[in-house]
């Protein structure tokens, strides 16, 4: 046995949490196993599409290798939703704070935020966190944890720092890393990405912010109600590209009230580094020159999946820039090769890489035939309100070729939102025409993300709108929203032709 030696950068700030996190997903003093025979399946890569299917599959009886180059948890527990939520928790509070006035609770010093102690309390929640994703967890399941760099080496090898081990199937699950941006100078700037940006513990006076996707919004949001000035550049008009313009339109109109400053169709962007200190940002938005000057620039402008060194030819699987090619059954062009999580998928999700994983291990190890398409897969943006969707939205359908009818509730008219004075928002749901089949739905306001899972169990099940409204939820909830939709679908199922009928029927009955 050999212990493992590590190049990776330590986690910074190094204080007791980030060193109690090092010692859960990359312990210094690990030693990897000796390979004693033939796995019935190795993963590589133990962010949530590979600890899944580690854990699931060693749960079942199968000999399950596990290998892991960084840390375990993934992007997802170590630069992504875990830290990401810490720091939105903490800007909701001060938001929070910022309108007690609204209820008659005032608070006279105003809001002051600390942001170093914001990190802080991240960095400790994010260790607490990460025993379920520790090495010594998942030896304890009796997955063989190895670190290091893996790669095939052929259709039954792989390579673990100069270890080799067998293997029946392989899942490879490496993830996304962040993409590098084609933007003039920012190759002479020392610019964040989520991988970075969450070391951080002074709030830049002003922070740029590149690319007004989900991590981007979300980012710019909390640093702007967390004290800092917010640039947000962004290419195309608005915000949220791949959402329903209505309910982007609302979390816009959120954000600029929260103070970020939004210059979107960006065209002739570019950054440099300002003498004496900060970077220049130069963007034309609108037909207008900008001229900024930032702290900090944070870039989120894509993903790029992470194959470069897994030696995949050697095995034939194939891949392009968007990531390893699969079937339906997530199988790679290696029927004994599978993939799963953010570098097979469009939909870069936790959660959708936890259920992508379930389907590999029916896969591979039972030969069962369990398809990605089967899967019912929602998404939220965590800004404030959050923005959740499921299915289609009317562009999609129209491109399908679906018609469709739309039902729509403002939270404006729901008393709860109202009383809790969160009455901006909206739910929209979309029915086959004519029927009351959900084919997919958007909710913008508090708590979408929480909200939405009762349309993903409806369309999963099969259960139609109407039957949602005959549902009894609780009064006075958000909730409600969902429900009076289910009442809208009802009464226009009330044409005037039935209407004329009940109308003869009860004369007739009085």
């Amino acid at each position: 046995m050999a212990s493992v030696m590590t190049d990776l950068k330590q986690l910074q700030p190094d204080d007791e949490y980030n060193r109690k996190l090092a010692a859960n997903v990359r312990p210094p003093d690990w030693t990897n196993p000796v390979p004693d025979g033939r796995y019935n399946l190795v993963v590589i890569g133990a962010g949530t599409a590979g600890l899944v299917a580690a854990a699931g599959a060693a749960g079942l009886g199968a000999r399950v290798a596990l290998i892991e180059r960084e840390r375990m948890g993934g992007d997802c527990l170590n630069a992504g939703c875990v830290p990401s939520k810490g720091l939105i928790s903490a800007a909701r509070a001060a938001r929070s704070v910022r309108n007690a006035g609204d209820f008659g609770v005032e608070v006279p010093a105003g809001v002051q935020v600390d942001f170093a102690v914001v990190m802080e309390r991240m960095r400790r929640l994010r260790a607490r966190i990460s025993p379920a994703d520790s090495a010594a967890r998942f030896r304890e399941l009796g997955v063989d944890v190895y670190f290091g760099n893996g790669r095939f080496v052929d259709a039954e090898t792989i390579e673990v720092d100069r270890t080799k081990i067998k293997f029946k199937n392989a899942v490879i699950a490496t993830g996304t890393r962040p993409a590098v941006p084609s933007i003039p100078g920012v190759d002479q700037v020392d610019y964040l990405t989520n991988e970075t940006v969450f070391a951080l513990t002074e709030c830049p006076s002003r922070l740029g912010v590149v690319g007004a996707g989900p991590i981007g919004c979300e980012l710019a949001q909390s640093f702007a109600l967390l004290g800092s000035e917010v640039v947000l550049v962004e290419a195309t008009h608005g915000i949220l590209p791949r959402e329903d313009r209505d309910a982007a339109d609302i979390v816009k109109e959120a954000m600029l009230r929260d103070g970020v400053k939004l210059l979107c169709c960006a065209g002739d962007f570019r950054v440099a580094t300002q003498p004496g200190g900060g970077i220049r940002l130069t963007v034309v938005s609108h037909g207008e020159e900008h001229d900024e000057i930032v702290d900090q620039l944070l870039v989120s402008v894509g993903r790029t999946p992470n194959v470069d060194d897994l030696n995949l030819a050697a095995v034939g699987v194939d891949f392009d820039r968007q990531g390893v090619k699969v079937n339906d059954r997530l199988q790679t062009t290696h029927p004994r090769i599978f993939a799963a999580g953010d570098v097979c998928s469009k939909y870069r999700f936790t959660h959708a890489a936890d259920f992508m994983a379930r389907i590999v291990i029916q896969n591979a190890l039972f030969k069962w035939p369990a398809k990605a398409s089967s899967l019912v897969i929602p998404w939220c943006t965590y800004t404030s309100p959050e923005i959740a969707h499921v299915g289609m939205n009317e562009n999609d359908a129209e491109r399908k070729g679906i018609a469709i009818d739309t039902y729509q509730q403002a939270f404006a008219d729901i008393d709860r939102a109202i009383l809790d004075g969160e009455d901006t928002g909206l739910v929209k749901i979309h029915v086959k025409q004519r029927t009351d089949k959900i084919v997919g739905a958007t909710i913008v306001g508090t708590n979408a993300g929480d909200l939405i899972a009762e349309i993903t169990l409806a369309m999963k099940a099969k259960v139609g709108l109407q039957t949602i409204g005959n549902t009894i939820h609780p009064y006075p909830t958000h909730a409600e929203a969902i429900r009076k939709l289910g009442d809208q679908c009802q009464r226009a199922r009330l044409t005037p032709r039935v209407k004329s009928l009940f109308s003869k029927w009860l004369a007739w009955t009085r």
